[in-house]
C-alpha cells in the first residue's frame, strides 16, 4: 500500500484534498466507527446517528467511484478509539504514509500524529480546501492585530472574495444591516411557517438507528423525529429548500424564539456543512444568487452571509490559534456545576424548558436559543466553562469542536476574557420576553429580580454585574448597565446576591459524564 488516506466523521467532501491523486491500484480510504467518539462527550442520539449514517452514504460513494474503503464498522473491530483502530490498522498494512486533511479537533489531529509517529509512518497532512480561509491566511491575519475583531475579519473576507461587494464598497453600501434583523414576533405569533424539508430514514439509517438504541440507550436524546440529511443530495435539497422558503424572512426574525416552533426560518444547513457535505461557498453563491434576483432582501442574504462568510470562518481560526488552552479558558473565575436539567429540561423556567426540550426532540435549537436561553443561564449562574462547552458538544447534531468551542467558550461564556467578543452577552429575563413567548404562562415575573416570583434570569442578571463590576464598570459597553445596578441601594443589591445564592442552592448539580 502506497497511501492509507484517513477520512474523518466530519470530512465527508468528495472533494476533499486527501483524495487528490488517489490510485486505486496502491491506496486505501480508511474510515473508523469508535464508540469513545461517542462517549468522551454523552452524545444526543441523534448526533450518533447523524455522523455514522452519513459516514456509511460517504463509504458507498466512494465505493462507486471505484475507491478501495476499509470501513470498520461498529461490532466489526475491537478498538474504543480511532487512535487504536488507527494504530492497529498502520501495523497491519504497513503503508507507505498516511495522508489526511487537519481533523476538526486538536485531540484527534495529536491523536493522529502520535499514532504515526508510533508506528513510524510518516504523515501527509494537506490544507482542509473546505473553508474559505486558509490557516497561514488567517495566522497572517491574526499578527497584524492587537485586538482581533470579527467584524475586521468579516470586512477582509468580503473584500478579499469578492462577496456582496461592488468594487471597493459593500454592496447596499453598509457592511451589515443588524438593525433591520432584530424583530421579534409580536402577540399573533409567526403565523403559518414553511416547514424545512424532511429527510425521512433510508435503509442505512434505520439500521444505525438501530444500532444506536442497542449500544447508546443511556445517551440523552430522541431519535423518533430524526430526519436530517446525511448525504450531499439531500442536503442540496435542503440547501434550496432553505432558500427558497425561508431565506427571505430570516434576516429579520433570526434573532426571534418561539413555542413549539424550534426552525423558524433557519437553515438548519450547520450539520451539513459541518460534517462537509455542503461546501460554504456553495452555500454563500445561493444566497447571494437569491438576492441578485430580487428573491431575498439584502438584510437577509448579508445576515446570512456574515454566519458563515465571518463567524464560521473566524472560529475556525481562532480554535487552531488558541489550542489547546481554550478548552482551559475561565476569565470570570466561573465555578458553579452544570445544573443537571440541562440534561432532562426539568425545570420550571419555561424558557429553559422549552428550548431543552427542543434540543433533547431534535439534537437542535437555533442560534439565539443557544446564546441568550441556554448560554445566558449558564453565564449568569457561573458554570464552569469546560463543562458547558462539554454540553453543547454533546447535544447538537451539527456540533465538531472546532466551531463549537470558540462558540460555546469565547462568545457564550467570555471565559476566554474578550478574545472572541468585546463583551459578554447578558441580559435579564426581559429580553427573553422581549424576542419570545416564553414568558407567556410562567410562573416567574421576567420584571422582578427578588422575592417569589422574580424571574432567575433577572436575578443572576444583576448578581452577574455586581459580581464583576470592578471589571466591567469602565468598559465601553457594559458602564451604563453597571452605573444602574450601583443606583440600586445597599440592601436591594444585598437582597439579590442572597435570592441569587438561594438559585444556586436549589439546583441539582449534573452527574460527572
Amino acid at each position: 500500500m502506497r497511501n492509507l488516506v484517513v477520512v474523518l466523521g466530519d470530512q465527508l467532501d468528495g472533494d476533499s484534498a486527501a483524495l487528490a491523486g488517489f490510485d486505486p491500484a496502491r491506496d486505501a480510504v480508511w474510515m473508523c466507527e469508535a464508540p469513545a467518539e461517542a462517549r468522551y462527550a454523552w452524545s444526543h442520539k441523534a448526533r450518533i446517528v447523524t455522523f455514522l449514517s452519513a459516514m456509511r452514504h460517504f463509504r458507498d460513494v466512494l465505493r462507486a467511484r471505484g475507491f478501495d474503503v476499509l470501513y470498520r464498522a461498529t461490532g466489526e473491530h475491537p478498538h474504543a478509539t480511532l487512535a487504536d483502530a488507527l494504530q492497529a490498522q498502520l501495523q497491519a498494512s504497513r503503508p507507505q504514509r498516511v495522508v489526511a486533511v487537519q481533523p476538526g479537533e486538536w485531540r484527534l489531529a495529536d491523536d493522529l500524529r502520535r499514532v504515526c509517529e508510533a508506528t513510524g509512518t510518516p504523515l501527509v497532512q494537506r490544507e482542509d480546501t473546505h473553508f474559505l480561509c486558509r490557516s497561514d491566511d488567517f495566522a497572517q491575519w491574526m499578527a497584524r492585530r492587537t485586538q482581533p475583531r470579527m467584524e475586521h475579519f468579516y470586512r477582509w473576507m468580503r473584500q478579499r472574495s469578492g462577496i456582496l461587494m461592488r468594487d471597493d464598497a459593500p454592496e447596499g453600501g453598509a457592511w451589515n444591516y443588524d438593525h433591520d434583523n432584530r424583530d421579534s414576533f409580536d402577540a399573533r405569533g409567526p403565523g403559518l411557517l414553511p416547514a424545512p424539508r424532511a429527510f425521512a430514514p433510508d435503509a442505512i439509517t434505520r439500521e444505525v438507528i438501530a444500532l444506536v438504541h442497542a449500544r447508546y440507550a443511556d445517551h440523552p436524546g430522541t431519535l423518533d423525529a430524526f430526519d436530517w440529511p446525511v448525504t450531499r443530495n439531500d442536503a442540496l435539497l435542503a440547501l434550496d429548500d432553505f432558500v427558497v422558503h425561508r431565506l427571505p424572512l430570516f434576516g429579520r426574525y433570526q434573532d426571534a424564539m418561539w413555542d413549539s416552533e424550534p426552525w423558524l426560518y433557519h437553515a438548519r444547513l450547520s450539520a451539513a456543512m459541518n460534517l462537509k457535505l455542503l461546501h460554504p461557498r456553495e452555500v454563500v453563491d445561493a444566497a447571494v444568487a437569491a438576492y441578485a434576483d430580487g428573491a431575498a432582501p439584502l438584510a437577509a442574504v448579508e445576515g446570512f452571509v456574515r454566519q458563515i462568510l465571518g463567524w464560521r470562518e473566524y472560529v475556525r481560526g481562532l480554535y487552531w490559534h488558541r489550542m489547546p488552552q481554550y478548552l482551559d479558558d475561565n476569565a470570570l473565575d466561573a465555578q458553579q456545576p452544570l445544573p443537571a436539567f440541562y440534561w432532562t429540561g426539568d425545570t420550571t423556567m419555561r424558557c429553559l424548558a422549552v428550548t431543552i426540550a427542543d434540543t433533547l426532540r431534535h439534537g437542535y435549537a437555533h442560534h439565539i436559543q443557544r446564546l441568550m436561553v441556554t448560554g445566558l443561564f449558564a453565564l449568569l449562574l457561573g458554570v464552569r466553562p469546560r463543562e458547558v462547552h462539554g454540553w453543547y458538544l454533546a447535544v447538537y447534531v451539527d456540533a465538531v469542536e472546532w466551531v463549537e468551542l470558540p462558540n460555546t467558550i469565547g462568545m457564550s461564556q467570555f471565559a476566554d476574557g474578550g478574545v472572541m467578543g468585546s463583551k459578554p452577552y447578558i441580559a435579564s429575563g426581559k429580553y427573553i420576553e422581549r424576542m419570545s413567548n416564553y414568558c407567556d404562562g410562567c410562573r416567574f415575573d421576567p420584571a422582578v429580580a427578588t422575592g417569589a416570583d422574580a424571574c432567575p434570569f433577572t436575578t443572576l442578571y444583576w448578581d452577574f454585574l455586581d459580581r464583576h463590576r470592578r471589571r466591567f464598570g469602565a468598559h465601553p459597553r457594559l458602564k451604563l448597565q453597571v452605573a444602574n445596578l450601583l443606583r440600586k441601594s445597599g440592601d436591594e443589591r444585598a437582597a439579590i446576591a442572597e435570592q441569587a445564592r438561594l438559585i444556586r442552592a436549589s439546583l441539582t448539580p449534573s452527574p460527572d459524564r
